[in-house]
């Protein structure tokens, strides 16, 4: 597994990086773990979720904020600089528990980073993602949605890490009436950076999914 550092880049350059790396993969290639951090946008998965966009398409556009319709799973969340995405394209085919351990292992990998930070976080039955507690307000730190094509998997999941998170206030987050946004630097009660988080996250990836531990990143710009 390598892993690949693309900052901050525009959604579509992601996927469409995404989906090239998933072919060579499909061919026996490395998989791939990305990181990235996105400008602000709004995507919409294939249960769609434009019902659950409370502002007009001409307001996004005003505030440069993009709203994309993309081929994960899940409803609406949001991206922008400050959350953690992690785009895994790994073979799942032959992987024991198949789809749903590989959702288990992701939501792992976030419980036991957000853990490093001191904030206990947990999973949502019937909702995928992390959250905090109920008993700490229920708030969710990390949405989840995969693409799978020939058993190999894109996407992945969308962490939480500065305190601003507004931009979850212009939907209903994945489609969950009530539900509120947080992050890791709110619920620590200082700044945590991702780089700080990315680390952590990495080494929670590698120790549930590659097949060395001694699988090395590298870096990418775009």
């Amino acid at each position: 597994m390598r892993i690949v550092d693309l900052g901050l880049m525009r959604h579509h350059k992601a996927e469409e990086l995404q989906l090239a790396t998933l072919a060579e993969v499909m061919q026996g290639a490395e998989e791939t773990l990305f990181f990235v951090e996105h400008p602000k946008v709004i995507t919409l998965g294939r249960q769609g979720g434009e019902e659950n966009l409370h502002v007009s398409r001409a307001y996004l556009e005003s505030q440069g904020i993009e709203l994309v319709q993309i081929r994960r799973g899940g409803n609406i969340t949001c991206h922008f600089p400050g959350q953690l995405v992690a785009y895994p394209v790994f073979r799942v085919e032959k992987r024991p528990g198949g789809i749903r351990q590989f959702f288990f292992d992701m939501e792992e990998a976030v419980i036991r980073t957000t853990a490093a930070f001191g904030i206990e976080t947990t999973r949502r039955k019937g909702y995928p993602g992390v959250w905090t507690p109920a008993a700490a307000g229920g708030r969710k730190i990390c949405s989840m949605g995969i693409g799978v094509k020939h058993f190999v998997t894109y996407h992945g999941l969308a962490l939480n890490v500065a305190r601003d998170v507004d931009l979850f206030e212009l939907i209903t987050l994945c489609g969950i009436g009530g539900a509120e946004a947080t992050s890791i630097s709110r619920e620590a009660g200082r700044t945590i950076t991702v780089e700080e988080v990315k680390d952590v996250l990495a080494g929670e990836f590698r120790a549930r999914f590659a097949h060395s531990p001694l699988a090395a990143g590298q870096t990418a710009q775009g």
